[in-house]
């Protein structure tokens, strides 16, 4: 990629990890899923009324609805309530390999030695840092797991979706979404709309900052390279979050700066910087 581009990734990687803290701050106020939704009818507002989607490309944003708002981000939130910011951006960047061995098997997209052995050393660093005394209880870990799966395939539908501009995908995909987490709010979630009435800055802050920075701003930047570059050039930019989100969490809501958390974050880095390399033009396997 371009070194612009290159700058733009890691800018959108910068917002994503301040939106986890954010996030936790937010849903100690406002329950998860409806904080969910109310951050995509925010989103559908402002981005609706502007942009057009055809009939062919209806199937696949109504799929990003549901993968990439009522999946990935509802059981972000919720999995948030009970689990550490920092410890969750690592679990979540589980769905960057998902994403890559993805495309790969899909989308017949080069790999090669070098992405692999940088694939190989970013998970150990997501285990390095994951098991360490921070680990979510289960229930949250799974509902993390699952949140990086549609994640991932969130990349590659996006991918597939031909024509369609980032900010027509995030506005349609967002109103679409809407209707699932009012319904899963509805059925989960007890005195929602009191707490909506009590929330305070931190609840309303994180509904703005959630819908605006990360998904207008953010996720218009991340789709806008997805269509532009190989899956394989984008994704591997969203495994330094984990990192940055541990540094923010320690300096902005005083989490510890736990030896654990360092060790996996600086032995991730080596596998970033791995996986960011081109495949070598001279292997067989690479060059496919």
């Amino acid at each position: 990629m371009p070194f612009r581009d290159k700058l733009l990734a890691l800018t959108v990687v910068c917002l994503w990890a301040f939106n986890m803290i954010v996030i936790k701050l937010g849903v100690a106020e406002i329950p998860p899923l409806l904080t969910t939704a109310l951050r995509f009818t925010l989103v559908s507002l402002l981005l609706v009324p502007f942009t057009r989607i055809t009939r062919r490309q209806l199937p696949g944003v109504l799929l990003v609805s549901f993968t990439f708002g009522t999946i990935h981000f509802g059981l972000l939130f919720t999995a948030l309530e009970h689990a550490e910011a920092g410890t969750s951006a690592v679990v979540l960047q589980l769905g960057a390999p998902i994403a890559t061995v993805l495309a790969c098997l899909l989308l017949r997209e080069p790999l090669g030695l070098t992405r692999s052995a940088g694939l190989a050393i970013s998970v150990a660093g997501i285990l390095v840092l994951a098991i360490g005394p921070t680990l979510p209880p289960a229930s949250a870990l799974v509902l993390l797991l699952i949140s990086a799966t549609g994640w991932a395939v969130t990349n590659l539908i996006v991918k597939q979706v031909e024509g369609i501009r980032p900010m027509a995908m995030m506005g349609w995909s967002s109103l679409f979404s809407v209707p699932q987490l009012l319904l899963a709010s509805w059925i989960l979630e007890a005195d929602h709309w009191g707490m909506v009435a009590t929330a305070g800055w931190n609840g309303w802050f994180s509904v703005v900052y959630s819908a605006v920075g990360s998904s207008i701003i953010g996720y218009g930047i991340w789709y806008w390279l997805l269509q532009r570059h190989s899956i394989n050039a984008v994704v591997p930019y969203s495994m330094l979050n984990p990192l940055l989100t541990v540094l923010f969490g320690i300096v902005l809501i005083g989490d510890d700066p736990s030896p654990v958390k360092m060790i996996g974050a600086l032995i991730m880095v080596v596998g970033v910087a791995l996986i960011l390399r081109k495949p070598t033009p001279t292997l067989p396997d690479a060059a496919e």
